[in-house]
């Protein structure tokens, strides 16, 4: 049986102490964990950079908290570094039970184990203000030294590989709302599509920067067009004879754009790395990327210049606004 809903406002201290780390679980360099009570956390760090990230996280259902992980994660491990420590601001509305709060954190503890890191903080709270859960997520890596990557590290000569499928994170929203006559295989992919392929790229990220990686982005609103777009700008060089046919398609989330009427290259691509490396030794980093067991493809190169486009010359559109906002209506 449900239990009851919250009271808005702060969650019961019982609760939250039950569903907060103990502290004997923490890692040895978080000095002050999440407790009821306490303000902030401390984290002892050596000396050398320390690298953050934050997105908020709406979404209807207890698997906000763990996308509100991977996503942050993502965007600490596009710069070469390992996510360590995560807080979250969570939101919920009025009415939310102990059992869906539960269900929150266990989604978000299941994706921290994942990829390695710990909940340090944070805050919780039933508001009127939202009308759905909301998790702002932050997550913090650290380095020694200033050995992190960056956007615009990418160099004129450099060959852009696409590491994983896009656009997998579509997939998975449109399979919820889609009305569409799609081939039930391919609809019961999608809908596994946040596991499976997924939309972690913590892995391959670290994997590709161990390998020399000049450049590191995590394709998210937008879809690949704007990714591709960022990375050039961010880097005042263009990139040029990308291939739609080298690209690596999540077949569903293709079929599940297009019965909507979105346009695939510009809808949500986490799940999708972009790196790049240098023409010398780029196959090599993609045989290496493919033994440790990533899907891995060549969809461009780096030249000096200014703009995005495909093999036969065209501009590559750049979408200003994702795909799937855009076909979903105002707001």
């Amino acid at each position: 049986m449900p239990s009851p809903p919250l009271p808005n406002g702060k969650l019961p201290a019982a609760l939250l102490a039950e569903l907060l780390p103990d502290a004997a679980s923490l890692p040895e360099e978080v000095r002050v964990g999440p407790r009821v009570g306490e303000d902030g956390c401390a984290i002892a760090v050596r000396a050398g950079t320390l690298v953050a990230a934050t997105d908020p996280i709406t979404l209807v259902g207890s698997g906000v908290g763990a996308h509100a992980v991977w996503i942050n994660a993502n965007d600490v491990a596009v710069m070469g570094v390992r996510p360590r420590w995560f807080l979250a601001s969570v939101l919920l509305p009025p009415g939310t039970r102990e059992d869906e709060v539960r269900a929150v954190f266990a989604s978000m503890r299941g994706a921290l184990d994942e990829i390695g890191a710990t909940l340090v903080g944070g805050h919780t709270e039933i508001t009127p203000a939202v009308t759905q859960p909301v998790v702002v997520g932050q997550m913090l890596g650290w380095c020694e030294g200033e050995g992190f990557v960056t956007t615009a590290g990418l160099r004129a000569g450099d060959r852009v590989l696409q590491v994983g499928r896009t656009p997998v994170e579509a997939a998975a929203v449109l399979a919820g709302e889609t009305q569409a006559d799609v081939d039930p295989e391919l609809l019961a992919r999608a809908r596994a599509a946040l596991r499976e392929p997924g939309i972690s790229v913590v892995e391959p990220a670290l994997a590709a920067a161990r390998l020399g990686a000049t450049a590191l982005h995590d394709p998210t609103e937008g879809g690949l067009a704007t990714a591709l777009h960022e990375m050039a700008d961010a880097a005042g060089l263009a990139l040029v004879e990308v291939d739609p046919d080298a690209v690596l398609w999540f077949e569903p989330g293709v079929a599940l754009c297009r019965a909507a009427g979105a346009d695939p290259w510009g809808a949500l691509a986490s799940g999708a790395l972009l790196a790049a490396f240098p023409e010398p030794g780029a196959d090599a980093a993609a045989r290496s990327l493919a033994d440790a067991g990533f899907e891995v493809a060549s969809i461009a190169r780096a030249t000096p210049g200014r703009g995005v486009h495909l093999r036969d010359g065209t501009p590559l559109p750049r979408f200003e606004r994702d795909e799937l906002s855009r076909v979903r209506g105002p707001g």
